[in-house]
């Protein structure tokens, strides 16, 4: 049920219209047989999972990606039934029997995990669905070239038994977000050596599946069976290198908004919030936003983060505590309950995910990620 947003505490709006849009454009920039995985991770980094996949999949999805299995378990006990699910963050003694149950396609990097799945389907008496991982050189999970022909050649014995089917080969990039990054070509260049022994040996994948955000946007050449977009299909561009939302056709899917909780006239050399990192240089007015760390919002951004109030962009002032932070509102006077936009598509000159990123030294999916569950979700476009 879509919901009507009212004055709050705060809020994070969902515009799942602007999703379902992002969704056309990336479908857009790829040849019509490539299907689209929605990557839902880590709650749609931020925004809902469940929702953000539904209104994926509406627009033109045909997967949905999810880093842990209990996330993508979830997804499935809330009745997301008509859609291919993988996940890929596995570790030892994790629910691979109701993986299978479940019909999920689960990431195998190891011997360890291949001999776990097959334990499970065992057990379950039920073919499990496999994606054999390449570390084709990010370092982080993957099967290493060296190890990558016992994996393959295990994995095929367990498959004529009737264990399992490997039903995709596949990896990630590193350096996609720097476009000519010489790391790309070469992780390109391996991914291809890798998936050639694996189907010479008797692998055929359903698909075949490198790219990110940054490579479904900038590289053609990697798009392969299938593209893994995740900031992107939430509107934020995965780097500034690549091109801003705008540039890129997407628009925002989060905005986050509260309301100013007090408004009040402080005397010139008056100290605000702890440590006193910022004093009024004469008088003037303060004006209070009900959000701080313990709700999402960068420590790191005391002093520069921006908001929007009344009509004018404002600087935090002072330090972030754990649940406000105050901006310096130069002696204008809103009223209390006045909206105060942390960020949003930008095109009411409020500041962006990216302004926030800026402002606290890290990156756009890290701003829109950690707004914690405290901040309810008003979902938009249903």
């Amino acid at each position: 049920m879509t919901e009507t947003p009212q004055p709050r505490r705060a809020r994070a709006e969902i515009d799942l219209g602007a999703l379902r849009a992002n969704v056309r454009t990336l479908r857009a920039r790829v040849d019509p047989h490539v299907q689209i995985m929605a990557v839902v991770k880590a709650d749609a980094y931020g925004h809902g999972a469940l929702r953000c996949a539904r209104a994926a999949v509406e627009a033109g999805a045909t997967w949905v990606g999810t880093a842990t299995p209990q996330e993508a378990l979830a997804l499935r006990a809330a009745g997301l039934l008509d859609v291919r699910i993988m996940c890929w963050l596995w570790t030892p003694g994790d629910p691979w029997a109701e993986g299978i149950e479940a019909g999920l396609d689960m990431s195998v990097s190891g011997l360890w995990a291949l001999t776990e799945v097959v334990e499970a389907a065992r057990e379950t008496g039920r073919r499990a669905r496999i994606q054999l991982k390449a570390d084709t050189g990010l370092g982080r999970n993957g099967c290493q070239p060296a190890d990558w022909p016992e994996l393959v050649t295990e994995a095929l014995k367990a498959e004529a038994q009737g264990l399992v089917k490997v039903t995709g080969l596949w990896s990630h990039f590193a350096c996609a977000d720097e476009p000519g990054h010489p790391s790309i070509a070469a992780q390109l260049d391996v991914f291809r050596t890798m998936l050639d022994f694996a189907e010479k040996a008797g692998v055929e994948p359903e698909v075949r599946h490198i790219a990110n955000s940054p490579a479904t946007l900038t590289l053609p050449e990697a798009h392969f069976d299938l593209v893994r977009p995740g900031i992107a299909m939430y509107g934020v561009s995965p780097a500034p290198e690549v091109g801003t939302s705008a540039e890129l056709g997407l628009r925002p899917v989060m905005s986050l908004k509260a309301s100013v909780a007090l408004v009040k006239d402080v005397p010139g050399g008056h100290g605000v919030s702890y440590g006193h990192h910022y004093v009024t240089s004469g008088d003037t007015t303060l004006g209070l936003v009900p959000l701080g760390y313990a709700d999402g919002i960068p420590r790191h951004a005391s002093g520069r983060g921006p908001v929007l109030v009344d009509g004018r962009v404002r600087t935090v002032a002072g330090r972030v505590a754990m649940d406000q932070f105050v901006v310096d509102l130069g002696g204008d006077r809103p009223a209390p309950g006045t909206e105060a936009v942390l960020f949003g598509p930008g095109d009411r000159g409020e500041p962006t995910a990216q302004d926030w990123a800026d402002a606290a030294d890290t990156i756009a999916y890290e701003i829109v990620t950690r707004i914690g569950a405290r901040v309810p979700r008003v979902y938009l476009g249903e």
